[in-house]
């Protein structure tokens, strides 16, 4: 099947700095892709080359079949949700919602229609006569998306769109635009440095950093399958520890960590590095406490979070490593001594790569 939206050999320089490296992107109609990063990985400066208010300097943007790199964005046919929203304070709900249709020359009853289905897909059905001051933040964002979808776009981009809201309004929010786009089946591009907002957001994610694209798959590809330390450092909570491969294992592998040797599972299809120096990233839910007797690496309780029926301990080890522990929230004090070993349940917790993390 040939995908509907292809970004072929993307490269953007500014004032000879490569901002955007070689990116190459291919979706499905109807897929919801997330562009995950850090600030300064490119992340944004890819959704300006879509939207087409950047030029790239090489690669092209091709939308069903059409090369679209030339074309102005006002002529793209897509629609963007911006991070501040970039609602009219003077105008009410429907004005707002009719702007871009009218830029369009759409008039009369079919511009009052698709205003109130827009309105509709979004659930703020009967909220045309109000101003935006009235509308809480959650019902400014769904009214920022039903400007963006009124006018049928082939692609919608959303550039940081859940920034401005509080942590519980944003969770909300997200289950929302979730259901939106998947009603109305448009194909989107989502920018975000929150992994929780790319995970449920997400069809698929793209991990990027330094302009270039790390890895690009389903959450739970990303998460039990990181491509390289960066991927398994920024998706998901992880700590590290430098670790001596020895080689296969009736369980999967036998690495050495501080001077204990532990029987890892290998992820299935993972390329294992050679016997030798390599570094481990570990997830919590990877580890237990035990007491600290033989074959527990001995550390001592520094810090422990509460989560509900769950705790993330964070233990230091008698060699200085940092790890973290999710464990049953039990009493175990700050200074006790405890054992750490891998998890019986770990199930590809623990990410074995080269010393350089690659």
């Amino acid at each position: 099947m040939t995908a509907f939206l292809q970004l072929e050999g993307l490269v953007k320089r500014f004032d000879g700095v490569v901002a955007v490296d070689r990116v190459w992107l291919a979706m499905e109609r109807g897929e919801l892709l997330a562009l995950l990063g850090p600030s300064g990985s490119g992340k944004t400066t890819t959704l300006r080359l879509l939207a087409g208010f950047d030029t790239p300097d090489e690669g092209r943007v091709v939308v069903d079949g059409e090369d679209v790199t030339g074309i102005a964005p006002v002529s793209r046919r897509f629609g963007m949700v911006f991070q501040h929203y970039a609602l009219f304070p003077h105008l009410d709900v429907r004005a707002n919602v009719a702007f871009g249709l009218e830029s369009l020359g759409v008039h009369g009853p079919e511009l009052d229609r698709r205003v109130e289905r827009a309105l509709a897909l979004v659930d703020l059905a009967g909220f045309g006569p109000r101003r935006i001051g009235q509308l809480s933040g959650g019902q400014q964002q769904r009214v920022a998306l039903a400007r963006a979808l009124a006018p049928e776009p082939r692609v919608l981009l959303l550039d940081e769109p859940l920034s401005n809201l509080d942590p519980t309004l944003r969770e909300r929010t997200r289950r929302e635009i979730r259901e939106v786009i998947h009603r109305v089946g448009i194909t989107t591009v989502l920018v975000t440095h929150e992994q929780d907002e790319a995970f449920e957001l997400g069809d698929r994610v793209a991990v990027m950093r330094s302009g270039r694209l790390e890895q690009v798959g389903t959450p739970d590809e990303l998460y039990g399958a990181p491509a390289n330390a960066f991927v398994a450092g920024f998706v998901g909570r992880s700590t590290m520890a430098s670790v001596t491969i020895l080689g296969p294992s009736s369980r999967g592998v036998r690495i050495v960590v501080e001077g204990i040797e532990w029987d890892v599972d290998a992820p299935a299809g993972a390329t294992l590095p050679p016997p030798g120096p390599a570094l481990m990233l570990v997830r919590p839910e990877a580890l237990r406490l035990t007491p600290p007797d033989a074959g527990a690496i001995p550390a001592t309780i520094t810090s422990r979070r509460f989560v509900g029926p769950s705790a993330v301990f964070t233990a230091r080890t008698d060699g200085g490593t940092v790890l973290e522990v999710v464990a049953p929230s039990q009493s175990v004090p700050a200074g006790a001594r405890v054992g750490l070993m891998p998890s019986r349940r770990m199930g590809g917790g623990i990410h074995l790569f080269p010393p350089d993390g690659r």
